[in-house]
């Protein structure tokens, strides 16, 4: 099988894939591979964790060709030589534009004797799906639907042979379409696609290389795009998706060397996320030491270990073993759907029709109760049957009534398996199976399958029967009630004694607890897929506990880690008689400040942003408050710039020094609250005085009609006064929804987060404006100098001083004047902004303190002036 099976069959049968031997066993073993008659490679298990086929993505750098709309002008020509071609094959990964539902052409390939020589061309029908058509020698097929109009990254393979006209269209790894006799008719063989021609990107060719139309263009995004000399097979063209390319018959692979661009047709490098499994997988030579790797849609020799504890406990279930269950469940099903002996599969294959029945007779059976007890055999054969359900791949286009059904059976199997009858025949079992958490597991993996159910209309889904339960809207949560997994759990349902050992994941493994909710699974998806974001979860108690027991934090359990609970990235926010609040994987960092949506990111990004902010407000919190001591200490003169830059040193140091730390309060719900309001408040001060900073500069370029002492007293209310005014409104008319749940910051979901940003975005244009003002003046005053001075200068060094009279005053202010923090609005477009974003603020203290302490000639004048009475 090739390795995802060959793991899945494995599993099935309560055993692990092989793991690499021991240096001492090598020789041993090889003999004893070698005298069962396994020659060359044999599947390996992964040491570092298992492989998620459906998961596991590699970043591809690659060039991307952006299509605006429709027009008869953007086009791209692929510089290569192409032979004559009696067999090929076309790949690529491309996102449709929606927007229209004419007719696109993917890509035209030309000759002088045919211009419709090699074409694909698509179209959105009504029902939302993309339809391809291949066009060979001119002859068409059928526009047939390929994937959804959904605007995501899709790859698709064409592929034609002459022998009969053979062709074939696969999208995202799977053949949508496929026939014969798309070729010439006649008494002639059928031909090659000719070679000489003209292949264009974007655009359907009406002459040799151009006369394009615009309702025939392509609208969207392509990348990835190669072509070969041969029918690639269903393993090749999984290869390829995955964006490995296949090397042999290549005619040509993506490059941007090797393609002419239309100047209006943008090309992007990008880092490409793709689709598909892990490409390697390793493998035992036998006969030769170490290992190796090789494809792991290979189909290879696998072997299935077992510990020898739970093969003894294996064999002893089968040895007295009465067979009951199994017996009755496949009389009543008239075919064998589990087999009597659990080492073997003579079963047909899963299908879903095949699991919805199988499961419809096994609860049958089960709800009866003619064999109340449950047989260690019999609870064996059972969960081998939910792991060969859970397996099931639910193929597009199956009955949804079917599905929701199979979920109802499943849950209720699980609930009956779990009935009080039935504690000592778990514990019989305990070293094949690791106790009752295989149940949430199987249900977890269950609970995927049930992705298609969810549409516009229909966001939530609940799945019950008894004390078991599936939920599922974005979060999946998996409920069993207390009695059920506690029983099995420790077969007394006292309280146990808690044992902490170190978990690898850094957190602390409790390895004897009490269930103490009943939700005790919970994962976040995005596109069926699981992502890692911040959650709050508040748990009911399903008994008063301890107060200490009561704090564990909210867990997760690795499946294959003996029923151990794991605390790690969890802590507690509250904690009661009767429920518990945590705190789960949640970071904070600099560029959440002026982010106005939420956004995916990461963990490793996260914590880099993090990172960043840490260093960068530590530096700067050091530089502005050694500015403010220099201020106060070395007796600069008196005047309102020195005391307007006192004011924003000060509020700028308090909120980056409240930022650095907010992380620490974020577990308490109260000093979360108390933070974020500071943080609103100083950074909403830093800002105002920002403003004052700007307002100062406008007095000093433009004469204001008003005194010093009114001046001041106008700063003193714009910088601290307005934002008093602006968080006590905020707090009076948002109390109960003013903080995020995964940070001490204001709430983006809520749009609380625009009583700063608002603000901010206000005094950020006033100060833009005050900017370009200084700069003009700044420059005219330079001009006239330069020509009072200096009026025989040359045309040169007039340009000079000029650039330097426009970069001084931008150099010098921009810091002082917040006007770096326009990049916090671009945080969304990309990671890169947020890096940017995080760099020039949270470093903006150690430019105040460069341009303000260091290079400041009244500072240096005042520390001079120390050092001459010192002196004297």
């Amino acid at each position: 099988l090739d390795w995802w099976h060959a793991d899945r069959y494995c599993d099935q049968h309560f055993a692990q894939l092989l793991f690499e031997p021991q240096d001492s066993e090598q020789a041993s073993f090889s003999k004893l591979l070698q005298s069962h008659h396994v020659r060359g490679s044999v599947w390996l298990n992964e040491r570092d964790g298992v492989l998620h086929k459906l998961k596991w993505r590699r970043d591809h750098i690659v060039p991307v060709l952006v299509f605006g709309e429709k027009t008869d002008t953007r086009y791209v020509k692929v510089l290569s030589d192409f032979p004559a071609l009696p067999a090929v094959t076309a790949c690529a990964h491309l996102q449709w534009d929606t927007r229209t539902q004419e007719i696109a052409t993917v890509f035209s390939y030309a000759v002088p004797a045919f211009i419709n020589e090699f074409q694909l061309r698509g179209f959105v029908d009504e029902e939302g799906f993309v339809r391809f058509a291949l066009i060979v020698h001119g002859h068409h097929s059928p526009y047939l639907p390929v994937f959804r109009a959904d605007s995501q990254w899709h790859h698709f393979c064409v592929t034609w042979q002459q022998d009969n006209g053979t062709w074939a269209i696969y999208a995202d790894g799977k053949r949508r379409a496929s026939a014969n006799g798309l070729c010439a008719v006649g008494p002639s063989a059928p031909q090659a696609i000719y070679g000489q021609g003209t292949f264009i990107i974007g655009q359907d060719q009406d002459s040799l290389g151009g006369t394009f139309r615009e309702k025939e263009s392509f609208s969207g995004n392509i990348t990835d795009l190669h072509i070969w000399q041969k029918v690639l097979g269903a393993q090749q063209i999984e290869k390829v998706r995955s964006c490995w390319v296949v090397e042999q018959d290549l005619v040509f692979g993506w490059s941007s060397g090797a393609l002419e661009v239309e100047s209006t047709v943008r090309e992007v490098t990008t880092q490409f996320l793709c689709p598909g499994p892990v490409e390697e997988c390793r493998v035992l030579e036998v006969g030769s030491t170490g290992f190796s790797y090789a494809s792991c849609l290979q189909s290879l020799p696998f072997i299935c270990r077992y510990g020898k504890e739970a093969y003894q406990q294996l064999k002893k279930a089968q040895q007295e073993s009465s067979h009951s269950l199994t017996s009755r469940v496949n009389m009543l099903a008239e075919r064998t759907v589990i087999p009597e002996n659990v080492f073997t599969s003579d079963v047909q294959d899963m299908n879903l029709s095949v699991a919805l029945g199988t499961l419809d007779v096994l609860a049958t059976v089960l709800r009866e109760g003619e064999t109340p007890v449950l047989e260690s055999s019999d609870l064996l054969a059972v969960l081998q049957l939910l792991k060969r359900v859970s397996d099931v791949e639910v193929q597009e286009g199956e009955e949804l009534e079917m599905l929701e059904q199979l979920g109802q059976y499943y849950v209720e199997v699980t609930e009956l398996i779990l009935e009080e009858q039935n504690v000592e025949t778990w514990s019989s079992v305990s070293q094949v199976i690791r106790g009752p958490m295989t149940v949430v597991e199987l249900c977890d993996r269950m609970v995927s399958h049930l992705a298609p159910l969810l549409t516009s209309e229909r966001t939530k889904i609940t799945i019950q029967h008894g004390n078991v339960g599936l939920h599922r809207i974005t979060v999946k949560n998996m409920w069993f009630g207390y009695g059920s997994l506690q029983r099995c759990l420790s077969g007394a349902g006292g309280s146990a004694l808690l044992q902490t050992t170190a978990a690898s994941d850094g957190g602390h493994k409790y390895l004897s607890t009490s269930v103490g909710t009943a939700v005790i699974s919970s994962a976040l998806l995005s596109d069926y897929q699981e992502i890692s974001t911040s959650v709050r979860y508040h748990l009911q108690h399903h008994i008063q506990v301890p107060r200490g027991a009561a704090a564990l934090p909210a867990v997760s359990l690795p499946p294959d880690a003996g029923g151990m609970w794991s605390t790690a990235g969890c802590s507690v926010v509250t904690s009661l008689l009767d429920s518990t609040t945590c705190f789960c994987n949640h970071t904070t960092n600099f560029a959440v400040l002026l982010q106005v949506h939420e956004l995916q990111r990461t963990t490793k990004e996260e914590l880099t942003l993090q990172t960043l902010t840490f260093i960068g407000c530590g530096v700067s919190f050091c530089a502005l408050a050694v500015t403010f001591i220099l201020f106060l200490a070395v007796g600069v003169p008196k005047s309102e710039r020195t005391t307007v830059h006192k004011n924003l040193i000060f509020a700028l140091a308090a909120a980056e020094a409240l930022l650095m730390f907010s992380e620490l309060a974020k577990t308490n719900q109260a000093m979360c609250f108390t933070v974020t309001a500071c943080l609103h408040l100083f950074f909403m001060a830093a800002f105002s005085w920002m403003l004052v900073e700007g307002l100062l500069l406008w007095s000093k370029v433009i004469a204001v009609n008003m005194s010093e002492d009114r001046r001041m007293k106008f700063y003193y209310l714009t910088g601290w006064g307005l934002p008093v005014v602006i968080v006590g409104v905020t707090l009076a008319t948002s109390f109960n929804k003013y903080v995020a749940d995964n940070h001490c910051w204001l709430n983006i979901q809520t749009n609380v987060i625009w009583a700063f940003v608002g603000p901010v975005l206000f005094i950020l244009a006033v100060n833009a404006f005050v900017l370009c003002r200084v700069v003009m003046v700044t420059v005219s005053s330079a001009r006239r100098r330069s020509k009072m001075l200096t009026p025989n200068s040359s045309l040169e060094s007039q340009i000079g001083i000029q650039i330097w009279a426009t970069a001084k005053p931008i150099l010098v202010l921009l810091p002082v004047l917040g006007l770096t923090w326009v990049c916090g609005v671009l945080v969304h477009l990309s990671i890169i902004w947020a890096y940017v974003f995080i760099v020039l603020n949270s470093l903006q203290g150690l430019y105040i303190f460069l341009v303000y302490a260091i290079y400041n000639s009244e500072v240096r004048n005042a520390i001079q002036r120390m050092k001459d009475k010192k002196k004297a």
